[in-house]
């Protein structure tokens, strides 16, 4: 396996796999994915990858799918330069978000990052209340958050906004970034050791593929402006793709992301509130809901101006958010084992049936 260190195969991963490869199998990581086809990279090189029909077959959701960063177990295909993925190795970090609508189906955004690098612009997209969801998140996948206020260069005075995002960001770091000044890039770039894996995520147009390049030393990801009137930029990156930098780090672009939704992320989100985690457990009642309740220690250091009013608001957004979504999940889970014990007991009937039994 030392072929793969280099894209971030470490002894964790060795002994997690040990029992769950195929005895005449391989191992890869998913580098690319694209219309239901992966791209992997395996100690033979690059090849194109597809699911086998036990796993499309048995995927309740995404999460039984590869995501870019997975290491997953191949076998060749005869006669065909492709590759099937026969099983998915156990995850050590994973990022996910809950998409858009009313269905709110959980995706994957990286497996198995180190790193989750958090970029806001300062031209007009940096937002407190979406750094804490971001940073929520985050802390929920097992990964280290860094924030990046990219396109420092536009903005007059950053001190303030960069203070902000120190004290929101807690004990993670925050990077002030210009990548066409070259400003800052350095400092992300000495985070990028050999073998580090790390996501960038944001809204469209921030910078991140701007970064990447400088990162790579050449362009490797498309670019695009932005309208100046609300900061907002178009979608340049289509798709999640891993690159391997020259300096030996591994990096994941993404799409930009208009919507950031949480999905079980009960923990993180105390992780990223420790302040109002750690005033809650003075609260009176072990279920207190910190909105009606007497002997209240969140709403009491709320009246004493110990707590922001906004960060406070934030908070319970982001709690009801995630308590709206259990039912949800659980109702939502419950209908698809039912639907596959139903398909299983199905195709059981019909291979008893040809072999005469009942």
């Amino acid at each position: 396996m030392n072929e793969l260190k280099e894209w971030g195969w470490s002894h964790w991963f060795a002994e997690a796999a040990a029992g769950e490869l195929p005895g005449h199998g391989a191992v890869a990581r998913v580098t690319a994915e694209l219309r239901g086809e992966y791209r992997v990279r395996s100690a033979g090189g690059d090849a194109t990858a597809l699911l086998t029909p036990r796993l499309r077959k048995e995927a309740l959701d995404r999460l039984d799918r590869p995501a870019v960063g997975d290491w997953v177990a191949i076998e060749p295909v005869e006669g065909g330069g492709e590759v099937m993925v026969v099983g998915i190795l156990p995850r050590r970090t994973l990022l996910v978000r809950r998409g858009a609508g009313r269905a709110g189906e959980v995706q994957p955004i990286a497996a198995n990052v180190d790193l989750v690098f958090i970029v806001m612009g300062l031209d007009g997209n940096y937002n407190p209340r979406r750094l804490e969801r971001f940073l929520a998140g985050v802390r929920e996948s097992g990964a280290e958050p860094v924030v990046i206020l990219s396109k420092c260069d536009l903005c007059p005075d950053i001190t303030p906004l960069l203070q902000e995002a120190v004290a929101l960001a807690q004990d993670g770091r925050v990077l002030a970034v210009s990548s066409l000044e070259d400003e800052g890039v350095a400092a992300v770039r000495g985070l990028l050791a050999p073998g580090v894996t790390a996501c960038f995520v944001g809204s469209s147009g921030v910078g991140k593929s701007t970064l990447v390049n400088r990162l790579a030393g050449g362009e490797v990801m498309a670019t695009g402006a932005v309208r100046e009137r609300d900061a907002k930029g178009r979608h340049t990156t289509t798709h999640r793709q891993m690159i391997l930098l020259p300096g030996g780090g591994i990096v994941i672009d993404t799409p930009g992301m208009r919507e950031f939704g949480l999905w079980q992320a009960g923990e993180g989100i105390d992780a990223a509130f420790p302040d109002i985690a750690g005033l809650a457990v003075g609260c009176r009642f072990h279920d207190c809901s910190h909105a009606h309740e007497p002997g209240c220690a969140v709403r009491a250091a709320l009246a004493s101006g110990e707590i922001d009013p906004a960060r406070y608001a934030s908070y319970l957004k982001l709690r009801k958010e995630e308590e709206d979504a259990v039912p949800r999940d659980a109702a939502a889970f419950q209908q698809e084992r039912r639907a596959k014990q139903r398909r299983i007991a199905k195709e059981l009937k019909v291979v008893l049936r040809k072999k005469g039994k009942k």
